[in-house]
């Protein structure tokens, strides 16, 4: 028997209650970002380039302009560098509710098009950022009429003072493993190093997995599922070879001054302090599209327009949250499509 179509409104009914603190959690976002000096933009979702992480899929079209011809595009997997190019003229607070699509990912806490909120501060480094999360979460929280995030029988209260932790530590405490020593290289990981430190815990390497499979499979099982509990953590220092937008340490050039955000076990946001060297950033962008080709056997394009705009762009720092995310903890919604007015059909 097929599924009962969404709009029946016996189905939609148990929608309602996650919908209002949809609209509050969203008019509490504003409100913060417009008490704290900033504007909202809004850029096109239509891309040269949907972003050049390797592992993410994005949705292409053509678009054929009278006169020009058919030329391919994509829809953006995030608005990063239409807003980087808006901080290259000159915006030094920014802020966007963004639909965002990720071809591939679908479930309790994916869907092909989401929302995304992502704000620059210039002049800033990804210490402001982590303080802006804290004092966010908190207000969006109390706007949706919650008095703490849940997920899964987890749950965490921004009110409460956070946990601030790195990788290096939480591999550290949790696996036993000295993460950074498996990168004597920090721009080519060694899998060898990293999966025989794994092997203690019983998770090896699958084959064709490279140094950040096994380090994600190890992070999914033994870390993830400890953060964010009680209060959210703030996961700070990535390796370099992770964090290709990002600017390394300058105390520590093996790690990149990127953070995410946990919440009852789930992430959140992920921000950074953005990498302004243009050579050094097509030399990132071309390293992950040949680790595309490699894998995938498809690689998108490079921005141009994005590396000129990097040569205007002053020292910043940047932090993409997943919207709906954030609604379904606060609101207690078990999946993603419970918060969305329509999901994708």
């Amino acid at each position: 028997m097929a599924e009962t179509p969404w709009w029946r409104r016996e189905c939609f009914a148990a929608r309602v209650p996650y919908l209002a603190a949809r609209g509050a959690a969203l008019r509490a976002v504003r409100h913060y970002f417009e008490a704290e000096g900033f504007v909202e933009v809004d850029t096109p979702a239509l891309q040269i380039s949907p972003g050049l992480e390797p592992h993410l899929r994005a949705f292409a079209t053509t678009l054929d302009e009278p006169g020009a011809g058919p030329r391919p595009f994509f829809l953006h997997t995030s608005p990063e560098f239409a807003m980087k190019k808006l901080l290259a003229a000159g915006v030094p607070k920014l802020f966007q509710l963004a639909h965002a699509f990720r071809n591939g990912e679908r479930g309790a806490i994916h869907h092909p098009e989401f929302t995304l909120l992502e704000w620059y501060r210039a002049g800033a480094t990804y210490r402001e950022l982590m303080a802006d999360c804290e004092r966010l979460l908190t207000e969006v929280l109390a706007a949706a009429g919650g008095t703490r995030y849940s997920w899964q029988g987890r749950v965490a209260d921004p009110r409460r003072p956070w946990q601030r932790e790195t990788i290096a530590g939480v591999f550290a405490e949790r696996c036993g493993i000295d993460l950074l020593a498996t990168a004597p290289d920090p721009e080519q990981p060694n899998l060898t190093l990293l999966a025989q430190a794994a092997k203690p815990l019983g998770i090896a390497p699958h084959p064709g997995d490279d140094w950040e499979d096994l380090f994600f499979r190890i992070f999914l099982e033994r870390i993830e599922p400890t953060l964010g509990i009680g209060a959210p953590t703030i996961l700070a220092d990535y390796p370099i070879a992770m964090a290709a937008l990002a600017h390394a340490k300058p105390d520590d050039p093996r790690v990149a001054e990127r953070f995410e955000v946990y919440v009852a076990g789930l992430e959140l946001a992920n921000g950074f302090s953005e990498l302004t060297d243009a050579a050094e950033q097509r030399r990132r962008f071309e390293r992950d599209r040949a680790k595309k080709r490699a894998r995938y056997s498809e690689a998108y394009p490079v921005d141009e327009d994005f590396l000129a705009a990097l040569e205007s762009m002053p020292p910043s720092a940047g932090v993409a949250l997943g919207v709906d995310r954030l609604i379904m903890l606060a609101a207690g919604a078990s999946r993603i499509d419970d918060v969305l007015w329509s999901p994708v059909a």
